[in-house]
């Protein structure tokens, strides 16, 4: 029984060592494709976040500008004097 184990271990390792190339050339095709993914565009689900974030962006500024549109008619002369000073802060700012 132990000779047959063994005879069953020599077998899987030399069948292992002959696909062991196979499997090396394997992997670094995949490396070689997924570098040459980050060079070119990006994947879908990369290209999907992108537009996600794009729409969350964009509904936050919209949002955004309606509260300081409300801001604005609500308390008119603090709103006055926040753009008074926003403009004082724009006037002394160095480029």
């Amino acid at each position: 029984m132990p000779d047959e184990d063994r005879e069953g271990r020599d077998e899987r390792a030399a069948r292992s060592a002959a696909d062991a190339p196979a499997e090396a050339e394997t992997r670094e095709a995949a490396r070689a494709g997924s570098r040459d993914e980050t060079r070119s565009e990006p994947p879908a689900d990369a290209q999907e976040n992108e537009a996600e974030r794009r729409r969350r962006r964009a509904q936050f500024l919209r949002e955004l500008n309606e509260a300081k549109a409300l801001r604005e008619r609500v308390k008119p002369r603090q709103a006055r004097a926040a753009r008074m000073r926003q403009q004082m802060r724009m006037r002394t700012f160095r480029w």
